[in-house]
This record gives structure tokens, sequence and C-alpha cells, in this order.
């Protein structure tokens, strides 16, 4: 069971040959960052704690393991959330150009109501100094699709000319840790050993 709606978590799953149910956690997102941000909470607990809520959320009453999995955009230690407009995802990519941002990636896996594995990890990724020419380019061909990720981008499409280094995990960029996951899941027996 995924506990997400993202099309981007669930490619991930398709294209490791992972069956699944995708179910929609219903959890308050910005509420819970909101409050977390309160505490004093960073980038990196924020993906990990909104991670297990969803995970655990879906969960409740399942015997199933059950897949939750967050991502946040850290910017010298400030959270970024999804740009709401194209415009917003301009200010957004001319924010993070010419500088280094990080994508903090949570996967908890739960069942029946309670978490009982999970990995976070951290990418970092440099924005190449692009011209204003070359992102006008970039959001007229990739359209709405900028607003589907925080960081404007998808890196398996078009988003890799944005950059000029790239260190961390692939899977985890793209939101959805997977290899410590596929581990579990074939300890357990989910998949084929």
């Amino acid at each position: 069971m995924l506990a997400s709606k993202s099309a981007a978590r669930r490619a991930v799953l398709d294209g490791a040959g992972v069956p699944y149910e995708a179910l929609v956690a219903g959890v308050d997102e910005d509420a819970v960052k909101a409050s977390l941000l309160a505490e004093g909470a960073g980038p990196r607990d924020i993906a990990d704690a909104l991670a297990e809520l969803k995970a655990i959320r879906v969960s409740r009453g399942r015997p199933e393991f059950v897949i939750g999995s967050d991502q946040t955009l850290d910017l010298d230690g400030e959270l970024y959330d999804k740009a709401e407009s194209l415009e917003a995802a301009r200010d957004r990519l001319k924010l993070l150009r010419g500088k280094t941002h990080k994508l903090h990636s949570a996967v908890v896996v739960a069942k029946e109501g309670a978490p009982i594995w999970r990995e976070v990890m951290t990418a970092s990724l440099t924005m190449r100094d692009f011209s204003d020419a070359f992102l006008e380019d970039y959001l007229a061909s990739e359209g709405e699709h900028a607003l589907g990720s925080v960081g404007c981008y998808r890196l398996e499409g078009p988003g890799a000319q944005l950059f000029s280094k790239i260190e961390g995990d692939y899977f985890a960029i793209l939101g959805l840790p997977l290899m410590g996951l596929l581990d579990l899941l074939r300890r357990h027996g989910e998949l084929a050993a």
C-alpha cells in the first residue's frame, strides 16, 4: 500500500516492478508543517514526520505494509513548499540558480498503525547559473509539470539541464528512497528474494 498521490513515487515503484495500491493519506501537510516549524523542527525532520504520519494514518487497521514518503527542499536551513503558479516557479528557480540546495527524502513503512522501518536520505543539488532565456524556455516546455515538485524540476526530465552538480541517491531525489525499501520488502517476503 502506498500512502501517496504522487505521480513520481508511483512511477518509481512501477519502474521497480513493485506491486502496490495507492491511497491518499488525507494529511493536512500545511498544518503539520506549521506546527513542526513552530516547535523548531528543521526540513529533514519535517520530511520524516510527514512520511511517518502518512504511513500511520493509512495503515490503521491494515495488516499489509503501508509506505509513507515525503520530501522537503532545504535552502540554507529554510523549508520551501511547492510553487503554486508558474510565476512562483520562476521566482523559485531564480532563487535556486547558482546555489546548492538539499532535498530530504523520507520513507516510513507502517503496519497496523505503527511504524516498523524508516530511512531518510539527503541529496545536495547545485544549479548552474543558467540564463533568463533558458529559464523561460524551460518553463514554457515544462508548464504545469514545474509545479509538481518542491524544486520546480523533474530530474528525470528536462529539469536535469538545470544542474551543474548532483550528489545523492537518484531515487531519493525523485522523492522515494528505494534500495532500503526494496530490501525490507524482500526480507519480509513481499518481493521475491
